[in-house]
């Protein structure tokens, strides 16, 4: 879905389809017709974004067989369907039973990171819609945070100034500009965008910023207010909005809560957890650890990183945080200029939740629906074109 800004910006919406299974390019283009379409219809509008999820094997042959490139483009738009950002933070296996910490791998430390995100820049610039000149690809924030040494840092620098190159590259022969946002996440080299700042600083703005996800922000426990302005201050733009809520136990030690919680510890995706005690945020890599005690319950609440649907809250006596994603919105595009103008709702966790939907695109569509108010509501235009 498409917005106009009052100042003039079209503003795109979609969700991500990393919440689907599929790594082939087979599956990618079913996944349009079982899903996507069905979203687009619910929702009543003629054209969706999908920010698509392409795992490296599918980006290799997209990239290598025009044809194949031209059979996904096709199926896009016989499907009322349209891409204008790419997630490409995973690189394979996604949907495995178990992938926690291989989510960060290949890092930015390695060949094939830079090689996957540059491969990704040129399918999605094939792939954007004829009208539509810049697009966003989200990649993560540089590794896990160990084992990361000097030695890391200076190769991922060489790797970063390297794609710099390669999307000018790309703009000079395409017309199309490719966006790369590096994404905070807990756990990460760069987890919140006060480290944003200091260990990716000084990039070319033009190229390269910030994919920041609204589940992570408030995981972290930032302020969205602060955390723009500081991202606005060092220059670096949030190239695109991760539309993301996470789960929060306001009373940890609660017996109800904690059963709740025990509902969310699943084995395929990491769940970092956090809370704040004596001004300090501290926490711990995966939502089984600080259910066995190794994060205080005794003091605030725990956030966990475990992206819930948006338009519903989980099972009480938790909650989500909308509030904090609505405080992100307002502040992105509230103002008298549109600060971003890729949004993409990545609920990814709908296979693991305690009672995991029977209507897939129902739930999507509901998001994409709850997204669409709070734009409307901050003065937005829906574009019918």
């Amino acid at each position: 879905m498409r917005f106009l800004h009052p100042d003039g910006t079209t503003v795109h919406l979609g969700y991500c389809s990393n919440v689907h299974q599929a790594e082939d390019l087979r599956g990618v283009i079913a996944q349009l017709a079982e899903y996507a379409e069905p979203v687009r219809e619910r929702l009543g509008v003629d054209r969706l974004g999908i920010g698509l999820w392409l795992a490296r094997p599918v980006v290799t042959e997209l990239a290598d067989d025009e044809a194949a490139l031209g059979r996904l483009k096709s199926e896009l738009r016989a499907r009322g369907l349209e891409t204008v950002t790419l997630n490409a933070f995973p690189y394979a296996g996604f949907h495995r039973e178990v992938v926690k910490k291989d989510v960060y791998l290949p890092d930015w430390a390695e060949e094939a990171r830079l090689k996957y995100t540059l491969d990704c820049a040129r399918v999605l610039a094939a792939l954007l819609p004829d009208d539509v000149d810049r697009g966003s690809v989200s990649t993560l924030p540089l590794a896990w945070r160990s084992p990361w040494t000097p030695a890391c840092t200076e190769e991922a620098r060489h790797a970063l100034e390297r794609l710099t190159t390669g999307l000018a590259a790309l703009e000079a022969w395409t017309g199309r500009r490719i966006r790369v946002g590096f994404e905070p996440e807990p756990g990460c080299v760069v987890e919140t965008t006060t480290q944003a700042v200091r260990e990716l600083g000084g990039l070319d703005p033009d190229r390269l910023g910030i994919c920041l996800d609204a589940c992570h922000l408030a995981v972290q426990f930032e302020q969205p207010g602060e955390a723009l302005r500081r991202l606005a201050e060092a220059g670096m733009p949030v190239v695109k909005l991760q539309a993301s809520c996470a789960v929060e136990a306001a009373d940890p030690a609660d017996p109800a809560a904690r059963a709740a919680l025990h509902r969310l510890a699943e084995p395929r995706f990491l769940h970092q957890t956090r809370t704040v005690t004596d001004g300090e945020v501290l926490g711990v890599d995966d939502l089984p650890d600080a259910l066995d005690g190794e994060l205080p319950d005794d003091g605030g609440p725990w956030r966990v990183h475990f992206h819930a649907p948006l338009h519903t809250e989980p099972e009480p006596p938790l909650r989500t945080t909308a509030d904090q994603l609505d405080q992100v919105l307002a502040g992105l595009l509230g103002g008298a200029s549109a600060d971003c103008d890729h949004i993409e709702v990545e609920t990814y966790t709908w296979s693991v939740l305690p009672e995991p939907p029977t209507d897939l695109p129902g739930g999507i569509a509901a998001e994409l629906a709850w997204a669409r108010d709070r734009l409307t509501g901050l003065g937005l235009k829906e574009d019918p074109s």
